[in-house]
């Protein structure tokens, strides 16, 4: 973490520069609440939305798995050249509402290239037409699947919705017994308490990609808005949990999530690393930007440290 990611001179020029545009271009824009979900469900897999797409791309495939009761049971699977030395389960964000694993192809492709892992991205259960806790039941599943599938040990790791599910499945498998088998845990920009943490309950209706009434909408798409630590992991008990990188924008309303959470694993005895990124937008690491690129190539060597 630079020694003060908070102080403005930090931010870089592009930076700066990309959320002047951006915040101009939302200034404007409709709210998810204000459109239909499956229009917006639409854009995104026509290339239209916020987010630049990363796929659908050759290489990754789907694959039929024995999911959750009621759920998809399908992964999206990307392969290294070699033989994968352990894999990644990916959990993509999206709020619970929105997203597809087929639209993280290349970002999917390329932690499988750096790291030499397989990737299998989870289709789970989306909000509102599905409640809590189905999307963690098929993230569940797809994780036992992934743990008798490969060699070698399994990471997990997800953006924002992402995040918050990639933390809420490693507390499962502990649970059962399994996490000796997690090898560590990405963890970008997530949400970890579903009643919502001082930064992001008083962001206010200022909406550079994510704003307090929107956070408000995700959540209540999928439950009432809970201190359960089984759906809030901020509020679990943390002990015996594998390294975890969490990493967050100086920009992101969910700031206190990640500083809290890294905080909270670290006293649990557990290893955190913690990067705040100066300037980072909620999911700044989806555009073309340095701070991007810097948060991927930290990512990829988190893991391959771990893997030895």
């Amino acid at each position: 973490m630079t020694s003060n990611p908070f102080d403005p001179a930090s931010i870089s020029a592009e930076t700066a520069t990309f959320n002047a545009k951006l915040a101009a271009q939302l200034s404007d824009a409709p709210r998810p609440m204000d459109v239909p979900v499956d229009l917006t469900r639409k854009a995104r897999a026509e290339g239209k939305g916020l987010f630049p797409p990363s796929g659908p791309l050759e290489g990754s495939e789907w694959i039929s798995i024995k999911g959750a009761e009621g759920g998809p049971g399908r992964v999206r699977l990307s392969l290294p050249d070699d033989a994968p030395r352990g894999v990644y389960l990916q959990i993509h964000g999206g709020g619970w509402t929105y997203g597809e694993p087929e639209q993280l192809d290349g970002f999917n492709q390329r932690i499988a290239r750096e790291t030499g892992l397989a990737v299998a991205s989870v289709k789970y259960r989306m909000s509102p037409e599905n409640r809590w806790p189905g999307c963690a039941d098929d993230c569940e599943a797809a994780a036992h699947w992934a743990l008798a599938e490969f060699d070698g040990p399994m990471m997990i790791g997800g953006e924002s919705a992402g995040a918050h599910l990639t933390a809420v499945t490693a507390l499962r498998l502990r649970a059962k017994g399994l996490i000796g088998r997690v090898g560590g845990l990405v963890c970008n920009y997530g949400v970890y308490d579903m009643s919502m943490t001082p930064s992001m309950r008083n962001w206010g209706d200022g909406y550079l990609v994510l704003s307090t009434p929107v956070v408000a909408w995700f959540i209540d798409n999928l439950m009432n808005g809970a201190t359960d630590p089984e759906a809030s992991p901020l509020y679990a008990e943390l002990a015996g949990m594998p390294p975890a990188l969490f990493q967050v924008g100086t920009m992101d309303p969910l700031i206190d999530d990640t500083l809290f959470m890294a905080a909270r694993w670290r006293a649990a005895g557990n290893r955190a690393e913690l990067e705040v990124v100066p300037g980072g937008v909620h999911a700044y690491d989806c555009f073309d930007l340095a701070i991007a690129r810097a948060s991927f190539a930290r990512q990829d060597a988190f893991l391959n440290g771990l893997l030895g």
